[in-house]
């Protein structure tokens, strides 16, 4: 087939691609829009070609431009090129600010469709693109949804109406951090349980929903992971993301939530022994078999921390793959995974003893570090340890 140029003009500076969305600064030059935003968010007071600093970067749409562009594309479709759709003008911080007025004036008269239609209109912005997410995030709606949410939570239970908190959840999913309020609202008892409601019962968008905003919200302060354990079901459906996995984001969120749960040395005692009963150890070691870059990493995080206790170690002996997979995990995730891995080895090697002297069968144990030795298992720790990846 012919091959076909584009025209010099029709591409970004930036990326040097067909613009979809060209705009123009005040120096005069014309980029694509998502292109000048990654430029400016990277920290640049410059325009790129003319390497003026710009005193403001406000961007006007370029219609004449993107008008020869949407029709030269349709002209050569045959080289496979598609017009180009009309973009949507991005949402103004005004317009966030003040739809973030009207939900707060409808919770507080208790109107839940006119709720449900704003935020529906909020979530449809940030669908649009990231830069409305951005936008929508740095405009206060994260407060203004916490605070709805937390206020229609009751009723949402009660009345097994998932409509209105769980629109809310499927925008606060991408909208963190919240700011002091937003985490107190979020934070409090009547949205927890709420949460963890979603968690147990609602569908498989809302289950992820509610796992991705409960994993960001223990991950901002340690008085909601105190919280959150306090919460009946919550242990049993974040096990049940992993053990009847939906998703892997939800999965990912699902061992996120539990590392937070079982860092604290205060929650140790009573969490550990909690997730080691209903079969977590053996499920991360089944995850760590086949599960990807990001997944075996977070895996390996709860696993340390459950090899922190007695009864996560005696599990973790019990299990006839932990040395193979762990071995496997040294050498071919990432750093953070080797040295997880490896201190995973140590706390069982470490503690070994502990077995025998409770009267358990110390053959396992043995066998263990018999199976760790033939596969050279501390010479890959030592290796590590010199290269200076553990410390």
């Amino acid at each position: 087939m012919e091959m076909i140029m584009i025209p010099r003009h029709f591409c970004c500076p930036i990326s040097l691609d067909l613009m979809k969305d060209p705009v123009t600064l005040s120096t005069g030059i014309t980029y694509d829009r998502e292109s000048i935003d990654k430029w400016i968010e990277d920290g640049n007071l410059t325009c790129p070609v003319t390497n003026q600093v710009v005193p403001s970067f406000d961007q006007i749409p370029n219609h004449s431009l993107r008008k020869m562009i949407q029709d030269w594309g349709f002209e050569n479709r045959s080289y496979g090129f598609e017009r180009i759709p009309t973009p949507r003008v991005p949402v103004t911080p005004y317009e966030v600010s003040e739809i973030c007025k009207r939900v707060r004036a409808a919770t507080q008269r208790g109107e839940k469709k006119k709720c449900q239609e704003l935020v529906r209109k909020i979530k449809n912005w940030g669908k649009e693109s990231e830069r409305n997410k951005r936008c929508v995030e740095e405009n206060g709606a994260g407060c203004v949804l916490s605070a709805c949410f937390e206020s229609f939570a009751s009723a949402a239970m009660e009345k097994d109406d998932q409509d209105l908190t769980g629109e809310i959840l499927s925008v606060l999913a991408w909208m963190f951090p919240l700011g002091e309020e937003g985490q107190t609202r979020l934070g409090s008892i009547k949205s927890l349980n709420c949460l963890v409601w979603f968690l147990k019962s609602g569908d498989l968008s809302a289950r992820q929903n509610a796992a991705l905003v409960l994993k960001n919200l223990l991950a901002l302060d340690q008085r909601h992971v105190n919280a959150s354990v306090e919460i009946e079901g919550v242990v049993e459906s974040l096990v049940k993301l992993i053990k009847e996995p939906i998703c892997p984001t939800a999965t990912k969120a699902s061992l996120m939530a539990i590392f937070y749960m079982t860092s604290s040395s205060s929650l140790n005692e009573k969490m550990i022994p909690t997730f080691v009963e209903m079969g977590l150890v053996s499920l991360i070691i089944e995850i760590l078999v086949d599960g990807d870059k990001s997944i075996c990493e977070k895996a390996l995080g709860v696993l340390d921390h459950i090899c922190d206790r007695k009864e996560g170690r005696g599990k973790a002996y019990e299990n006839a793959l932990i040395v193979a997979v762990l071995i496997t995990k040294i050498v071919s995730v990432s750093d953070l995974a080797s040295k997880l891995s490896v201190s995973i080895l140590w706390k069982l090697f470490k503690n070994h003893r502990e077995r025998s002297e409770d009267g358990d069968d110390y053959d396992d144990v043995g066998g263990v570090i018999v199976e760790a030795i033939q596969s050279g298992c501390f010479s890959e720790a030592a290796g590590l340890i010199a290269s200076g990846l553990w410390s």
